[in-house]
């Protein structure tokens, strides 16, 4: 659930703005709106971040997996480790681009061979001076009929040529590139970049030991964050002789927040926040829901304070998606036992590790269902007993279990038909029970659309699978629900009715291409039997394709064909979740819910370092 939020005002004597910052710190329940992100007093802070951030980023991308040691040094241990371990870290980049450069100057004067620049230097000083050129074939020859030039052929490299012309310059009309003299001669060049190549894989090998102090690092840093948030909230505060901030506390903290205001001496004000307000957003999960919460982490989606929270129908319905995406029982098993090996590595059920179990769970059920397990029909052949698991109406082996193949397969879009219609019904529901609650009369517009559901699920029969349907009844339930949209959708609270009719028939083209994304949205859930069957399609090939090696000398050959098949497969039907699991609750169940994920999460003012742990100020 999204936790209700206060919106508050405090204010103190402006000699007391230090007081001010430690309290509110401490209570660590104020969310401080607008805070300004460019502070002054911030910069230096934010730099030396800067500074540690890249020196993480260069120790994570090469630490040792073999090698778990973890060193956590804080305060002057940690100052004195440092310098070092930056060291070696710019030392490192300094070399990377000494020996490109290096490479480059080889790759230049390959052509001329290996020779000595200072002999050339000397020659110069004894009266002669020699030009050094690259110069094509075409061109060589130009310059070997012209005999008022004296040169020297040097070297030949591929189609260029290299000359040295004595006391001259290139004759004009004869196309050629000078050739600067370069400071070292090839041999010394190679000898540099021997050294730094040695001193380059020195300086990696301290930087895969100083891996092991990732965790300072990162305590270094948070250490620093909450100092530059100290610094941003102080020049947030307003006033001068009086100051104040303002910010959210959850309506769950409001108890503790009076308590530090009164024991502070602070005025303060606390009200529920205004339809012009943008509270941030607290999902506070409860149960089982909770397991969904690093899924909307990674995509980095939190909905708007005044929108719905979705986890519990998301892990019902993604779920359902990821088992019918995957779909095979006995991808579910591998699920299953990558799950309990890391339960067994971390001796602790995370909540990633209670979502693949889920997931896997429901995955075989479905597998077992459909009678697929690694996509092969041999296995029910030889485990008769699957077969009494298997559903007829949506097997993938109608064969195995006497059905027609065209029913078996209509059936199963019918059932993703299914889905969609009570998915975005739902969504109607939901809209017309919160609406209901708040007095709103578009209420009636959201049973317009659950009509229109209803009947455009029925079409999408009528369409793809050639079900007899009230067809009649159809265009008239569609036409039904378009009216009470077109009536009803801009009415609400404190909306006279002729004004609120005004406006929803003035957005009468856009209800109409709502309808039409309507439809398609109940469309697009074909898309589960559409990516499952191709999952399937996959899997017997690979299958097939091994079916000949599976004996005698090819036997490695064909077991590898199967191992490397599945689990490019597995991965392709992983990726096939994210982009069409994730996408049907984010975007088609969401949208109807008339959800914009454009929410921010609530961060609270408050100390996230332990200044013993941090050991300094």
């Amino acid at each position: 659930m999204i936790e209700k939020m206060k919106k508050v005002t405090v204010l103190s004597e402006g000699s007391r703005r230090k007081e001010l910052l430690s309290r509110l710190r401490e209570a660590g329940v104020m969310h401080i709106s607008d805070i300004v992100q460019k502070a002054p007093s911030a910069a230096p802070l934010e730099e030396e971040r800067a500074e540690y951030q890249r020196i993480l980023q260069v120790l994570s991308e090469r630490r040792d997996k073999k090698n778990r040691s973890r060193t956590l040094v804080t305060g002057a241990a940690f100052d004195g480790v440092h310098p070092g371990i930056k060291e070696a870290v710019d030392s490192e980049a300094a070399l990377k681009d000494r020996i490109i450069a290096l490479q480059n100057e080889r790759e230049r004067i390959i052509p001329f061979g290996d020779f000595d620049p200072d002999d050339v230097r000397k020659l110069a000083e004894d009266g002669v001076r020699l030009s050094f050129y690259t110069i094509g074939k075409k061109e060589l020859g130009m310059l070997r009929e012209d005999e008022s030039v004296s040169f020297i052929p040097v070297a030949c490299s591929g189609k260029s040529n290299a000359v040295a012309l004595v006391d001259a310059a290139m004759p004009d009309g004869i196309q050629a590139q000078p050739f600067r003299l370069p400071e070292k001669g090839l041999s010394e060049l190679d000898a540099e970049l021997a050294s730094a190549r040695a001193a380059l894989a020195e300086a990696g090998k301290k930087i895969t030991a100083a891996a092991a102090f990732i965790p300072s690092y990162e305590a270094r840093i948070k250490e620093l964050d909450e100092k530059i948030t100290y610094e941003r909230v102080a020049t947030t505060i307003g006033g001068d002789d009086v100051i104040y901030l303002s910010g959210y506390v959850p309506e769950m903290h409001e108890k503790k927040f009076r308590e530090a205001a009164e024991a502070s001496s602070w005025a303060y004000v606390i009200s529920d926040p205004s339809d012009e307000d943008n509270p941030p957003t607290l999902v506070r999960y409860k149960g089982i829901t909770r397991i969904v919460k690093p899924i909307f982490d990674i995509l980095g989606t939190v909905p708007g304070y005044r929108e719905y929270d979705i986890s519990s129908w998301f892990l019902v319905f993604f779920s359902l998606f990821f088992a019918m995406i995957i779909g095979d029982a006995g991808y579910g098993l591998v699920f299953l036992a990558a799950a309990i090996a890391m339960h067994v590595k971390t001796k602790k059920a995370s909540d990633v590790n209670i979502l693949l179990y889920v997931l896997s769970v429901v995955t075989i059920i479905w597998g077992a269902l459909t009678g697929t397990w690694f996509g092969s029909e041999a296995v029910l052949e030889h485990l008769p007993f699957l077969k009494k698991l298997i559903i007829p109406a949506i097997t993938n082996f109608p064969e195995a279990v006497g059905v027609d193949a065209t029913w078996a397969q209509n059936m199963l879009m019918k059932f993703c038909f299914i889905l969609g219609a009570v998915q975005l019904g739902l969504a109607r529901v939901m809209n017309i029970i919160r609406k209901a609650k708040e007095k709103d009369l578009s209420l009636v517009a959201e049973a317009g659309w659950f009509i229109d559901v209803v009947m455009l699920y029925l079409m999408a029969l009528y369409l793809v699978i050639g079900q007899d349907v009230p067809f009649g009844l159809i265009i008239g339930g569609i036409a039904l629900g378009f009216v009470l949209v077109c009536t009803f959708s801009a009415q609400g609270p404190g909306v006279s009715f002729a004004a609120g009719l005004k406006a929803s028939l003035g957005g009468f083209f856009t209800t109409f291409l709502d309808t039409i994304s309507c439809f398609s949205n109940i469309m697009s859930y074909i898309r589960l039997f559409a990516v499952g069957m191709a999952s399937l399609a996959i899997a017997q090939s690979f299958n097939g394709m091994a079916e000949g090696l599976l004996s005698g000398f090819a036997l490695p050959a064909g077991i590898a064909i199967i191992v490397l098949g599945h689990t490019l497969n597995l991965v392709m039907g992983i990726l096939s979740v994210v982009v069409h699991g994730v996408r049907l609750n984010l975007l088609e169940f969401s949208g109807a819910l008339g959800m914009e994920w454009t929410g921010y999460n609530y961060e609270p003012f408050r100390k996230m370092v332990n200044d013993k742990a941090a050991g300094n100020s």
